[in-house]
């Protein structure tokens, strides 16, 4: 893992080097801080052991970062806040998104798919946090762009991706959350003659699946979390796929914070409006294991774990399968990998 000690390299204040291998470190550390509450029924404690040990890697990061999408914003769990500014200080000057565990529910019913991310870009380049919670939702990959849209209906939506991955529309999966106001559009999913994948949980995971053709899902629909989104789109800008979306206010409330922001409710965001940067750095490890990679499994020296690293301009998508020693670890990293409550 990442030493406590700053580094004293002075690095180019571009992002030449490929900080995905520096960001597989930082979710590392967050997924082994919080597998040890796999299954424990405390959401928020899994949570917070996560956020402290994210937080600690990112500081020993070479990066002026500052969080743009930041944990925790909808349910006022422990976070790395919007705005905190996190790395040693050092160029490049970037934005982040994270979420140190997206499917903290999963995590704490020891249900798969929950996982660790972070995404870095060039400064000012992602969407950052509007106030309103939620945003609907189109996710496809690399064979769907282009090619569906938020302004059409599902029927079409299904019929066009059908036609351009020479399947029948039977053998399309869509990805949707199990949540009541999702109740005519799984309808309309079935109706057109698609299959359905529920998730509880896990809004990030559920938007990378249709990019990856290892998972067998095909597309997401319906409404999840604005941060989410963002997180979502910069991993869909490594994998070569695409996501639309629309605000989506819950109440008078956030229908008034759209106004005061004259944030169009009704025009679609592009991928491009919610991470502007084609050189996009993004890292995911399971936390539980799920259809995207496997979960932390303990052994008597340490753990094993699952991460995919990837960049946006090389296209390169890394498996990275690490065996980690935690008693020669805890001789240098001030994190306590061997329990639960880790406080970093």
């Amino acid at each position: 893992m990442l030493s406590a000690e700053p580094r004293a390299s002075a690095r180019s204040s571009n992002l030449d080097r490929n900080v995905a291998f520096e960001l597989a470190r930082v979710t590392e550390a967050a997924a082994l801080a919080s597998a040890r509450w796999m299954g424990k029924g405390d959401k928020n404690a899994a949570d917070q052991a996560a956020v402290n040990a994210m937080r600690f890697a990112l500081d020993n990061v070479d990066m002026d970062g500052i969080v743009v999408i930041g944990e925790g914003e909808k349910d006022e769990a422990p976070m790395l806040y919007t705005g905190e500014r996190i790395g040693n200080g050092l160029p490049p000057e970037v934005d982040i998104a994270v979420d140190p565990i997206d499917g903290t529910t999963l995590l704490s019913k020891g249900l798969p798919n929950s996982v660790s991310v972070v995404a870095l870009a060039r400064r000012g380049s992602m969407l950052g946090w509007k106030g309103i919670a939620y945003m609907e939702k189109i996710a496809v990959g690399p064979e769907g762009k282009g090619v569906v849209s938020l302004e059409l209906s599902v029927a079409e939506n299904l019929r066009a991706l059908a036609s351009v991955k020479r399947v029948k529309v039977e053998d399309l999966t869509v990805v949707i959350l199990e949540r009541d106001r999702h109740a005519q559009l799984i309808a309309d999913v079935r109706a057109a003659g698609a299959r359905v994948k529920l998730i509880t949980d896990g809004d990030i995971a559920g938007g990378i699946m249709p990019a990856m053709e290892e998972t067998g899902m095909d597309m997401l629909l319906g409404i999840g979390g604005s941060p989410e989104a963002v997180t979502a789109a910069c991993a869909l800008k490594c994998l070569g796929g695409d996501i639309q979306c629309r605000y989506w206010p819950r109440n008078d409330k956030e229908r008034q914070i759209a106004e005061e922001q004259n944030l169009p409710l009704g025009q679609i965001l592009t991928i491009d409006d919610l991470v502007a940067d084609d050189d996009v750095f993004f890292s995911l490890i399971g936390v539980t294991t799920g259809e995207l990679v496997h979960g932390v499994r303990y052994t008597t020296q340490g753990a094993h774990t699952e991460t995919l690293a990837m960049r946006s301009r090389s296209g390169t998508i890394r498996r990275i399968v690490s065996a980690h020693n935690f008693d020669k670890l805890m001789r240098y990293s001030a994190l306590a990998y061997n329990k639960a409550g880790n406080d970093g």
